[in-house]
Formats: C-alpha cells, structure tokens, sequence
C-alpha cells in the first residue's frame, strides 16, 4: 500500500555541505534503520530526491551524481535513510519509545532469570528498573542489540542472569506430527530420534525465561502426556 503523503515525515541528510530530504513512513523508516530487508519504494511517499521537501525543491541530477556517485532516486533514497536522521513527531517519538521498550523489556524477560529464584521477572518489573537506572533506549537500533548494555545497567537494581536450558522431551506419537513445528520455535533442538513406537524424543536448548511456557505448551499439544527433565542450566 502506497505511503501517504499528508502521514509522511522527511528523512533528511546533510553532507558535502548540502542537504538532501526525502519523504518516507516513519515506522518503515525506522524499520529499515533498524537493518531489516525492505523495498526502498515502500518506504518512500513519493520517489523524489529534495533539496527542500517543505517546498518541493527538487536536487538536481548533476548534484546527486557528484556527491551520491548515482542520480538514481531509489539508491540515494538508503543513503540518506541509513545515515541521515528521520524528523519524527513528538508524538512519534514517544510511541516509538515505548514500543522499543517494551520490545527490550520482553527479551529480557524470556532470556535472563533472577538467579535467587530461576524464574524469570516480569516485563513490568523490568520496565519499572529501566526507568529507575535511566537506561538511554534508541529507537532506530535494533532491540536484541542494546539488550547487553542495558542488562549491565540494570544489575544495579535487579538481580539478572542470563540463561539457557537444556530440556529432555518425550512426546508420544499420537502427538508428534501435530508438535514438531510448535517446538522449533521454542529453541535450538540438539539431538533427537524417534522410537519404535513413533514417540519424539530430543533435547532442545531453549531461553531460560520461556521454561514454564514450553512446559504450558507442550502439555496443551498432548495433553498432559509429555515427559520433560532439565538435563542443563547454563548461564551468564
């Protein structure tokens, strides 16, 4: 679906002493900046290059060639997305904000545990500790790749552990094919075989806070007859 032009904000870079301005969506822009594969004409409002968005000033050919190398819209369009900032609104912003950390708040959540318990704490409570620690979230970077920095300031005030799980399961054969893709989801399975009564047994590495939800789920695909043991914890 074509990008609005009245919901468009501009994209804007300046180098070579000049600046140049696209309009772009502003969650696809963020996307892109956040390394995901998107088509740039997705992303555009409309496939012009501006000196003057706001005016509808266009740049020259001449001028994109002897600074982009190209006066191709589209290629010029990901360089000012990668390295220009996008003007969002206050509004914008914000939601964006929040969304990026309640993104954070639920990595967190399913990978690292309170080492007192084992059990995972719940995305409000580490919502609450980033907010006392004063974590500095970006919004056009990618969650999982501030989750490290962001755990270091948060063992100031909450006890965090990262961890993974090694689990042991059985599942009986009536219920296998209906499992095997569910599982995958859940982690890395290490080894598996099936048995000469067609029951599924393997070992699979999973996050260490998503342990009581693989359990829900695998007693709800057969239920309740499943056999699971923690072989292994390891952790950080």
């Amino acid at each position: 679906m074509p990008v609005s032009i009245d919901k468009a904000v501009i994209a804007r870079l300046k180098t070579h002493g000049e600046i140049f301005e696209i309009l772009v969506d502003p969650y696809l822009a963020r996307d892109f900046k956040e390394g995901k594969e998107l088509p740039v004409e997705e992303i555009l409002a409309t496939p012009y290059i501006f000196k003057d968005a706001h005016k509808g000033d266009k740049a020259s050919e001449h001028e994109m060639e002897k600074i982009f190398g190209t006066n191709d819209p589209y290629e010029i369009a990901k360089i000012i997305l990668r390295k220009g900032e996008v003007q969002l609104t206050a509004e914008q912003r914000k939601q964006m904000l929040e969304d990026k950390k309640k993104q954070i708040a639920m990595i967190i959540h399913r990978n690292a545990v309170d080492p007192r318990s084992g059990y995972p704490h719940p995305p409000d409570r580490i919502l609450k500790a980033m907010e006392e620690v004063g974590v500095r979230v970006d919004i056009f970077k990618d969650a999982q790749a501030q989750v490290p920095e962001i755990i270091k300031a948060l063992r100031r005030v909450l006890p965090l552990k990262i961890e993974t799980k090694v689990i042991a399961v059985k599942i009986p054969s009536e219920y296998s094919g209906k499992a095997y893709g569910e599982v995958r989801t859940f982690g890395n399975i290490k080894r598996e075989e099936w048995a000469s009564d067609g029951s599924w047994m393997f070992l699979i590495e999973i996050p260490g806070g998503i342990e009581e939800e693989f359990y829900e789920k695998l007693n709800a695909l057969t239920k309740g007859t499943v056999v699971t043991k923690l072989i292994e914890r390891k952790g950080l």
